[in-house]
């Protein structure tokens, strides 16, 4: 309703969340326009999660269904760990990319819209009919639609709208969500702060442009309230996390070989790491960049090389080197879809087995898993530091769904306890051995190349303890033994994982990885109808942290919950004797051998929390026998 020609505003409506997609064509700033609103909330003092929408092309053709590129953004009054369910409010610069969207059913029933109106007098007829198809076809399933002429707006300060619909898209949604436009303004200049004052200024006007236009024309207002935050915070993206994990921890070469979604945690190293005095070396290869990593290390400098899926393939063989070596190294697998080059810009969490077995031969490496922003820099900081202790890889898997996602945390303050000691040069005591293996822990003192009395020969072949080439049986099982020992020793200090929720029951849900905020919510809300499930976390794949038999005692059911394929026994196909389990459902049943039963999906996007908790209700309606 008009009063004096504008609408009548109703009190915002009172929210603990949204979920918000920004959906466009490549190249169109959807994606920046979300990362600055998520950062201006989070700065308000909501909780806020991000997921970017990716197409599978670098740049597919404009308004098609499967090239939506854009950002989901989750705005609550607490913080979040997970990107939600399907989106409270949508806006599309396009009619295409929205269909896409609702393709992928990612949008609530009633969801609002607020669509660019251009398409409507497109000079393209099919372009014209298209558009107007879809806006029928949304009212009548009650979607909300708004027509937002964001073109014509934008064209009042710019002549490429192309260029700075984003922006005021992004004053739009500051005042539909009620947040502070002197504190969007200060945001788009720390955005744009390596542009001239000039381009500043207009995309200021652009963001002051689109609340203006949202203040005058929408009757739609929601307000979540804030939490006081007395910390200092930070919001950053997973990559980035894993770049300050690695300055951190004090290490100081970075070698790697760009590989989506691996790259931008190289890109920011690259642009900050020279200031502390690291050196990221981009090398013509996968291999190389492992074997450079490993020669650093070598030398004395703990390296991590950064890689995806398949660079992970490449590196086998070189990580295998490093094992027989007994050579300290970290590497951060940013897991992607596979296999081949698969879905190179999708989210899956299928690279646990081939980390910890993907070598040939028997060589054990440590895995660790990030469960979520804050999780990826404290990660590297712990792997760099059990490389070295143990003289071990120690491989770090996040996944393409942290990499891209934003997240709120603490600043962390620098701690001396993060970074490893001072290596030791001085000359190798006389008779000390270069692999002068401890029987107990099978740990070796880690000789330096030019140390004094250190001189030995180092090859990727079998050898005993004065690194002579052998091919005598016994020495080779004791050397394959001493590297075994090391997973044991490093078992021995890690704390049992706790369970959140019920601690005994019907169902206990076990996940690793990004999973867990998605989990541990599904858990509340069936918890929330009286059933007695619990969810236990794990960061350490291998070695297995104590206590997690028992865990799995305590339950009726375990059911392992992850992001890639396990085979459905609904399938008329699948039975219990050819069903293929999810990665950690094949762990836990190996070692624990307890009846695991799995979930999973594989469809290249984050697991959302519902339809985690359909898995979780089917089971729970299904009849099981326990043994007494």
């Amino acid at each position: 309703m008009l009063t004096n020609g504008k609408p009548r505003v109703r009190p915002p409506i009172l929210l603990d969340e949204h979920v918000i997609d920004v959906v466009s064509d490549s190249g169109e700033g959807a994606q920046r326009c979300g990362q600055t609103f998520a950062a201006i909330a989070a700065r308000s003092g909501h909780g806020i999660w991000t997921v970017e929408i990716i197409p599978a092309e670098i740049r597919p053709p404009a308004r098609s269904i499967a090239g939506a590129s854009g950002i989901r953004v989750r705005i609550a009054s607490a913080d979040v760990t997970n990107g939600g369910d399907a989106a409270d409010l949508v806006v599309a610069f396009n009619d295409q990319v929205l269909r896409g969207r609702l393709r992928a059913k990612e949008l609530r029933p009633g969801c609002v819209v607020l669509l660019e109106d251009k398409w409507r007098t497109d000079a393209d007829p099919d372009v014209a009919a298209a558009y107007s198809q879809l806006h029928d076809e949304l009212s009548a399933d009650g979607f909300v639609v708004h027509e937002v002429p964001m073109e014509r707006e934008c064209r009042r300060l710019v002549d490429d709208p192309w260029r700075g619909k984003n922006m005021f898209v992004l004053g739009l949604l500051c005042r539909v969500y009620d947040l502070d436009l002197a504190l969007a303004r200060e945001q788009v200049a720390m955005t744009f702060a390596k542009k001239s004052a000039e381009v500043i200024a207009t995309n200021q006007d652009l963001l002051e442009a689109g609340w203006a236009w949202a203040d005058e024309h929408l009757d739609l207002r929601f307000s979540i309230p804030t939490t006081q935050v007395d910390e200092a915070r930070i919001v950053v993206n997973g990559n980035t996390a894993l770049g300050l994990g690695v300055m951190a921890s004090g290490m100081e070469v970075c070698a790697m070989y760009p590989i989506t979604p691996a790259t931008s945690a190289s890109h920011y190293l690259s642009s900050v790491f020279e200031r502390v005095g690291g050196v990221v070396h981009q090398a013509e290869d996968e291999i190389a960049a492992a074997t450079f990593a490993i020669g650093a290390s070598y030398a004395g400098k703990c390296a991590v090389t950064i890689t995806s899926g398949p660079g992970l393939s490449l590196k086998q063989e070189a990580l295998g080197l490093a094992v027989m070596g007994e050579i300290p190294l970290v590497v951060l697998d940013v897991q992607r879809g596979g296999p081949s080059t698969g879905q190179p810009t999708k989210a899956e969490q299928g690279d646990l087995l081939s980390a910890m077995f993907g070598s040939h031969g028997d060589a054990p490496k440590v895995v660790m898993a990030a469960a979520d922003i804050e999780d990826c820099f404290y990660s590297v900081i712990t792997a760099r530091k059990i490389a070295e202790t143990y003289n071990m890889v120690v491989v770090v898997l996040t996944d393409a769904s942290l990499a891209t996602a934003q997240q709120a945390f603490r600043r962390p303050e620098f701690s001396t306890d993060w970074l490893a000691p001072p290596i030791d040069q001085r000359p190798v005591p006389a008779g000390a051995r270069p692999y002068d293996w401890d029987e107990h822990t099978g740990l070796a003192r880690r000789f330096i190349p030019g140390q004094p009395g250190g001189m030995h020969c180092l090859t990727g072949l079998a050898h005993d303890r004065d690194s002579t080439v052998a091919y005598d049986p016994d020495v080779n099982q004791e050397a394959i033994r001493m590297r075994s020992l090391r997973l044991a020793a490093l078992q021995r200090t890690l704390r049992p994982p706790t369970v959140r929720g019920d601690q005994e029951g019907e169902l206990l849900v076990v996940g690793w990885g990004s999973t867990r905020g998605a989990i541990a919510e599904a858990v509340e809300r069936v918890r929330a109808d009286g059933h007695r499930v619990g969810a236990l976390h794990l960061r350490f794949l291998q070695p297995l942290a104590p206590g997690i038999g028992e865990h799995l005692a305590r339950f009726d059911r375990v059911l392992a919950v992850e992001n890639n394929w396990s085979d459905r026994l609904e399938d008329p196909m699948i039975d219990d004797e050819n069903r293929r389990y999810g990665n950690l459902a094949w762990l836990l049943r190996a070692r624990y051998l307890v009846d695991v039963d799995c979930w999973g999906e594989a469809k290249g996007q984050p697991l959302q929390p519902g339809v985690i908790e359909a898995a979780i209700r089917t089971r729970l309606t299904q009849r099981v026998e326990v043994p007494r």
